[in-house]
């Protein structure tokens, strides 16, 4: 008789874990739809051509590039960076992660992120995350999510070998990237409710998750109604 599988997620250690921002540790939702709303009317793009562009989780420099002329991406990329940038109300830290987060040492996590450092950094701040040992944004990479460089960056800045890393992810682009980097996924079902969501795992909230520190490593688990 052969063995049960194991799990991918559940039945392993980790070195690390390497979380997305917006939509996996904090609420930017609305601040993100008033920004683009307003970039969209500046620009002359309508609703349904941002909506076509604009998958969750790709950078917005390259959503941009998919919206404008050759020769304004630029200048239209600089103009939502501004809007965005300066428009933080309402972020907060999503349920769960500040118990997620204070759990974890010190060296044993990341945050990787398709926003620039000047974005990143305001979200952080307005919703109060806690400093990360790594920190990677768009600025870091040649290609962003769902290309690979990203995540492999984040675990090479924290010493660790990608295929010992989980990737918390909330959007279709950041698991593609995780598992083309060769990293265990745990997808949060924030930005998309309904639908499939191609990870190891999938939980609504990150307060149905676990991550203890043991000797061998970071060990997941499921709480309260996800574990039942």
């Amino acid at each position: 008789m052969s063995a049960h599988p194991s799990h991918p997620v559940l039945d392993r250690p980790f070195a690390a874990v390497l979380f997305d921002m917006d939509g996996t540790l904090v609420d930017s939702t609305a601040a993100i739809a008033r920004c683009w709303t307003t970039w969209a009317v500046e620009h002359g793009v309508t609703a349904e051509q941002l909506a076509q562009a604009a998958g969750h989780g790709r950078p917005a420099p390259e959503i941009v590039a998919d919206l404008v002329a050759a020769g304004t991406v630029e200048q239209a990329a600089a103009r939502i960076l501004e809007l965005e940038v300066t428009d933080v109300e309402g972020v907060v830290q999503l349920p769960g992660v500040p118990r997620v987060l204070a759990g974890l040492p010190e060296r044993s996590w990341a945050i990787v992120t398709s926003c620039s450092a000047p974005l990143a950094d305001a979200r952080r701040h307005a919703a109060g995350l806690p400093e990360p040992a790594a920190l990677v944004t768009y600025d870091d990479v040649e290609h962003g999510k769902p290309a690979p460089d990203c995540f492999l960056l984040g675990a090479s800045r924290l010493g660790v070998d990608p295929a010992d890393c989980l990737v918390v992810e909330d959007a279709p682009a950041g698991l593609t990237a995780a598992r083309a980097a060769g990293c265990a996924t745990l997808a949060v079902r924030t930005t998309h409710p309904e639908g499939p969501l191609e990870a190891d795992l999938v939980v609504p909230l990150l307060s149905q998750v676990a991550i203890t520190p043991g000797p061998d490593g970071l060990r997941v688990g499921l709480v309260g109604d996800a574990a039942r």
